[in-house]
């Protein structure tokens, strides 16, 4: 039997009821709940983590990792530190096999780090099993959920099925929190500007249009951000 399970799309029909039932049903509810109270993507993974050590049987520690282009790895949510020791012990040529597998398929298991190939570090932390679930993906990077256990083949099935329901919900509330952050930089950004512009009119002694027109204009002479042309320029206001 192969250490390492690499799990496709396909095998995950509807969760069974002899998995799942309303406990389960009421649980992920719950979840759901708190994730969506969360307000920026960072508090969304922070309590991600958190929630898949009691959603998911047979997890002690959870962490959530951003995984790029050329084997590099950034650690964004963990439990303790055990994770981000295990997530960063690694060097770019010398990462778990299982952690390139992730680019292809939504799901991987690791059974055993004392039998499998690159799980060394992994049980040198007492970490002896992983489950690691793809939240989002597209060309340059994936972002991943991984559960550890510190028993060996502690991922069964059901555990994974439970972890595919659960990281459907946390990569919706991730997607939503990450559209009220950009909605408020984005109005943050228009006030910021449009006290620069007042700035500006009243400096100038020109109209609103004119104003922005300046701005535009330096912004694009100076090489920077229209928004941070004009923080620097309300900056400057507020300290003469």
């Amino acid at each position: 039997m192969p250490k390492r399970f690499v799990v496709p799309e396909s095998d995950f029909p509807e969760l069974p009821h002899s998995v799942g039932g309303f406990e389960l049903a009421e649980a992920l509810t719950t979840a759901a709940q708190q994730l969506h109270d969360t307000v920026t993507p960072h508090s969304t993974m922070r309590a991600a983590v958190r929630l898949a050590v009691r959603l998911l049987p047979g997890a002690d520690h959870a962490g959530i990792s951003v995984l790029e282009r050329g084997n590099h790895r950034r650690t964004v949510a963990w439990t303790d530190e055990v994770v981000r020791a295990a997530e960063t012990s690694h060097t770019s040529r010398d990462q778990p096999p299982y952690w390139n597998d992730l680019w292809h398929a939504p799901v991987v298991r690791l059974a055993d780090s004392e039998a499998d190939d690159g799980g060394d570090s992994l049980a040198g932390l007492g970490l002896r099993s992983a489950l690691a679930l793809r939240l989002r993906a597209d060309k340059r990077r994936v972002t991943v959920l991984t559960a550890y256990a510190r028993k060996p083949r502690a991922f069964d099935e059901a555990a994974t099925r439970i972890g595919r329901l659960f990281t459907a919900h946390v990569s919706l509330a991730l997607d939503s929190a990450t559209v009220r952050e950009q909605l408020t930089e984005a109005m943050r950004t228009r006030d910021l500007i449009g006290q620069a512009t007042g700035i500006l009119m009243e400096r100038l002694n020109i109209d609103a249009a004119e104003a922005f027109d300046s701005l535009v204009r330096a912004s694009q002479r100076e090489n920077v951000k229209l928004r941070d042309l004009a923080r620097r320029i309300v900056d400057a206001n507020n300290t003469t």
